[in-house]
């Protein structure tokens, strides 16, 4: 359904450092920067991409809105949520662990990024 997901930064070389961190706790390479300074994760079939604004206005993060990261288990998303920490991110909501979702059971983990971002780790737990 999604071709990307972009978030706005008003420091990119910190974004770059905390993204890398995240992506890279994961599995992922660090992120490109392209001619217009925007960076570029590709990873797992999807692409993250983290620009300062166009309008030349401050970048905000979305109110109500969170951007989710699929992950291979628990583990892979205690190693993303602790490079975010570690790297500028802020730990948010509950601590990593299991939810009771509608569709049964999931691991989750939130973090914001040094901009504001919102973002989850999300682990379906297989039907017991």
């Amino acid at each position: 359904m999604f071709n990307h997901v972009m978030v706005g930064s008003n420091d990119i070389d910190r974004s770059k450092k905390f993204y890398d961190a995240v992506i890279g706790a994961v599995g992922g390479k660090p992120g490109v920067q392209d001619a217009k300074g925007r960076l570029i994760y590709a990873y797992n079939g999807g692409v993250l991409m983290v620009s300062k604004p166009i309008d030349g206005e401050p970048a905000t993060h979305a109110n109500g809105g969170t951007i989710g990261f699929k992950m291979t288990g628990p583990e892979q998303a205690d190693a993303w949520h602790k490079a975010g920490v570690a790297n500028g991110g802020t730990a948010i909501e509950d601590p990593p662990g299991v939810r009771q979702g509608g569709a049964g059971q999931i691991y989750l983990a939130y973090i914001r990024d040094p901009d504001g971002n919102k973002l989850c780790a999300v682990h379906r737990m297989p039907a017991a």
